[in-house]
């Protein structure tokens, strides 16, 4: 098979969303022959923890879509399974943070679940308004449970950013009706992307990808993998990391910056010199292996020295609430906030906990236990613990 240069492509990131054993992670594998479930905890438990990814290269064989490169290549596909597990919401939230379209996958044999809900309202706080949803399993129910299933996901989405949705129905496990889906990840619209502004790239993994017993000389350094949000990287910039690794000094907990050169670049699987906004990409640093074990960096963010806010524990943010709390499954309205209390935040792929100090007309102030990068005018998803869950119940603005 011919190797295709992917550097003209239109990329696409797609984020997998949908509840808990819904059929997320077949489904990838389906689409893109790749299973994302390489955690040893996630093979022995059967749900994804991390965020997993897959590439594809799209083409279109006379109108016919496929992987196998048949046909003309058409779009490069980065897709990201995000877990389902309601205790894994804040992973979910920043694999929604770098990505421009979303798949959004209800069974039929189960229905609406809590965390179809709150994954709905979780890709509107990250503003992702492209969304494909496929009803899988209809293998498993009758025709006319399906219909019911079809009604059920139609009246979900109504008033919704995923109000004219496609609703494609499928069997993941049978192979049934992929193609319906490569055709909408076909027509997807590709988003303006700022190729010539000040790099930023957001870190969703870390890793130290050497192998036991590797020689000194064939050692790696540590890899980062995210997304470009924005300007150019190439091998061999010098590079910055904020907010760091901690360190331990007089008994309190200090971040320091980070700085590097980069070694190689990939997009996928594939080497480039350069990368810029679009697809799953990975950095290679100068950095020691032990620094990106176990993802140390993710949440952390990539510019070049100098061009990166300082880090924060204090942000102000304006923001608004949803009128009810998705996830719990009973309806129940989301109460006001109160000074004191304590959130999560969702800013780009950091997760961090605050509390609020000060608060009116739509806009707060808070004082992070994690600190964070800010950049003006990103979105924040804000959630609250209630009964031992964090529940996403607004999103708000950086000032």
């Amino acid at each position: 098979m011919v190797k295709t240069d992917i550097t003209n492509l239109e990329t696409v990131n797609i984020v997998i969303v949908g509840h808990i054993d819904h059929g997320k992670t077949t489904l990838l594998q389906k689409l893109s022959g790749k299973w994302t479930d390489t955690h040893s905890e996630e093979l022995k438990r059967g749900i994804t923890i991390k965020l997993g990814y897959a590439d594809i290269i799209l083409s279109n064989d006379n109108g016919t879509y496929n992987i196998e490169g048949k046909g003309e290549p058409e779009r490069y596909v980065s897709f990201v399974d995000a877990p389902g597990h309601e205790m894994l919401m804040a992973t979910m939230l920043s694999g929604a943070a770098i990505v421009d379209a979303a798949i959004l996958v209800v069974a039929a044999n189960e229905g609406i679940k809590p965390q179809t809900q709150e994954h709905l309202i979780a890709l509107h706080t990250k503003g992702i308004k492209q969304i494909i949803i496929v009803q899988n399993k209809i293998d498993l129910v009758s025709k006319e449970k399906a219909l019911e299933n079809y009604k059920a996901i139609k009246e979900l989405v109504k008033g919704t950013i995923a109000e004219n949705s496609p609703i494609i129905p499928v069997s993941a496990q049978q192979g049934i009706n992929l193609q319906s889906i490569f055709e909408e990840i076909a027509k997807i619209k590709i988003p303006e992307r700022d190729y010539e502004g000040t790099p930023l790239f957001v870190i969703a993994r870390s890793f130290d990808i050497n192998k036991p017993g590797t020689s000194p000389e064939n050692l790696h350094g540590a890899v980062l993998g995210g997304a470009m949000k924005h300007g150019r990287l190439k091998v061999g910039d010098e590079i910055e990391i904020k907010p760091g690794i901690t360190i331990k000094e007089a008994n309190q907990i200090k971040y320091k910056t980070l700085k590097t050169k980069i070694v190689s670049l990939f997009k996928g699987v594939h080497k480039v010199s350069e990368i810029s906004p679009g697809g799953s990409l990975a950095i290679e640093t100068e950095l020691d292996m032990s620094t990106g074990k176990t993802d140390t960096l993710s949440g952390g963010v990539i510019s070049i020295p100098g061009k990166l806010p300082e880090i924060t524990t204090s942000l102000k943010l304006k923001y608004s609430l949803f009128e009810e709390i998705f996830g719990t499954g009973k309806k129940e309205k989301v109460a006001p906030l109160k000074p004191s209390e304590m959130l999560m935040l969702s800013v780009n792929t950091a997760t961090s906990v605050g509390i609020i100090k000060r608060m009116s007309n739509g806009i707060m102030d808070m004082t992070l236990r994690i600190p964070v990068v800010p950049f003006k005018g990103d979105n924040v998803g804000l959630a609250r613990n209630i009964n031992n869950h964090w529940r996403l119940i607004g999103y708000g603005e950086i000032l």
